[in-house]
């Protein structure tokens, strides 16, 4: 405690920051969001597609999986790093979170242009693969925002506000893709754009409080879990949840195509995303502010998981487009409200201010396993285990068991 008395980053804070902050830090993580799910959601089925290569769902799993497993090492490392920079320009020391912020947006969008020309599988692969290391330095130095500013009691509405962009940020993504232009290279040249225009004015108008003279431990990627376990039950609850969400999600062009036998799939994976997006803009904000207001978290995640489980059983039981356009408004809505609760449980669980961004990296290594392990579960449940009916049941089954971890945490309420 004495460490972090008279030093802003790593004090606690207590004042509510303000309407502009937050929708500056919204528009900064709706760019980051906007570069991760187009293309994986998007771009790279219908860019592996394009190619005519056999066996399009392993080749899918295969290089999103490349991709996750680079983010379970970047994140926390690059988090890491944040937390002990001293940037230093004239003679003046400046903040420790912008320059990593920039320095991730500047490598997405390089990556991002050589996925537009990518010629084969190998390219492909690789471009994304190094994409995923800005990426992930974004989401570590954005997410460490919130413990880094804001106070508990007003992380449930903040954490809200980011994560409704997890979603909006594919919707504007996949409108631009598919309605402004139609083919992968200049949807992902868009995408690139967009994330540069999205990510500057947070990392220019923002402050971000520089570290000083106090001297910080050296990096330990050592977590004393058993005198942690809050943040170890944060991990799991994270985990599971994700990768439910990746299981349910992964296929869903191919869902739309061979299962359900849509005429135009890519419409309808657009529509799909605008009613997920509806869910979950209508009650991301709304469950942290009521969390916020009630002084309780766990309820609400422990709900919003029963909510993707019923979304994710309609699915499993009636592959019909009625029925996958209920089941996308039914997920967004579960969806939202546990990426809001569960961001501020893991805010409120975080072992030491001194590697706020570090810890945030080791919790967002759970979603990156998940997105690794979603394709390796996934491909041979569709192609061996039962189809698509497995696989939702399965992302049902996990998606609740994640939600249910979430009530081992003590010291959240």
């Amino acid at each position: 405690m004495a460490l972090t008395q008279g030093v802003p980053a790593l004090a606690e804070p207590v004042v509510p920051v303000r309407r502009s902050w937050i929708g500056l830090l919204f528009a900064a993580n709706l760019g980051l969001w906007m570069a991760y799910y187009t293309p994986l959601q998007v771009l790279l089925p219908e860019q592996i597609e394009d190619l005519g290569v056999a066996h399009k769902e392993l080749w899918l799993g295969i290089v999103t999986g490349i991709g996750a497993i680079v983010a379970v090492v970047v994140n926390p490392l690059a988090g890491a790093l944040s937390d002990r920079t001293r940037p230093r320009l004239f003679g003046r020391e400046f903040g420790r979170r912008h320059v990593w912020t920039a320095s991730g947006a500047l490598l997405a969008f390089v990556c991002l242009i050589v996925l537009a020309v990518a010629p084969n599988l190998f390219w492909i692969t690789l471009a994304w693969a190094v994409a995923n290391i800005g990426i992930n330095i974004m989401l570590a130095t954005l997410t460490s925002a919130v413990p880094d500013r804001v106070p508990v009691d007003q992380r449930g509405l903040v954490s809200g506000w980011i994560g409704m962009p997890v979603a909006l940020g594919l919707v504007l993504g996949a409108v631009l893709v598919t309605a402004v232009v139609t083919t992968p290279p200049p949807g992902y040249l868009i995408i690139a754009i967009g994330l540069l225009l999205l990510v500057a004015p947070f990392v220019l108008r923002t402050p971000d409080d520089a570290l000083g003279d106090v001297r910080i431990p050296r990096i330990n990627f050592r977590l004393d879990l058993r005198g942690n376990p809050d943040f170890a039950w944060a991990w799991v609850t994270r985990f599971l949840v994700m990768l439910g969400n990746a299981l349910g999600t992964l296929y869903l062009l191919y869902f739309l195509t061979d299962a359900v036998q849509l005429d135009d799939p890519e419409t309808g994976l657009l529509y799909l995303i605008l009613l997920y997006t509806v869910g979950m803009i209508s009650t991301a904000m709304l469950g942290g502010w009521l969390s916020d207001r009630a002084g309780k978290r766990k309820v609400f995640v422990v709900w919003s998981g029963v909510v993707i489980a019923v979304a994710a059983t309609l699915l499993a039981l009636w592959p019909t487009w009625p029925v996958a356009m209920v089941a996308a408004l039914l997920f967004g809505a579960g969806f939202g409200v546990y990426l809001a609760v569960d961001t501020a449980v893991v805010t409120q669980v975080l072992p030491a201010a001194t590697d706020r961004a570090k810890d945030i990296g080791v919790i967002n290594i759970a979603p990156s396993v998940s997105q690794a392990l979603g394709p390796v579960l996934a491909a041979p449940v569709v192609a061996f285990l039962g189809g698509y009916p497995t696989l939702f049941a399965l992302t049902a089954v996990t998606s609740l068991a994640g939600a249910l971890a979430v009530l081992k945490i003590r010291s959240v309420t």
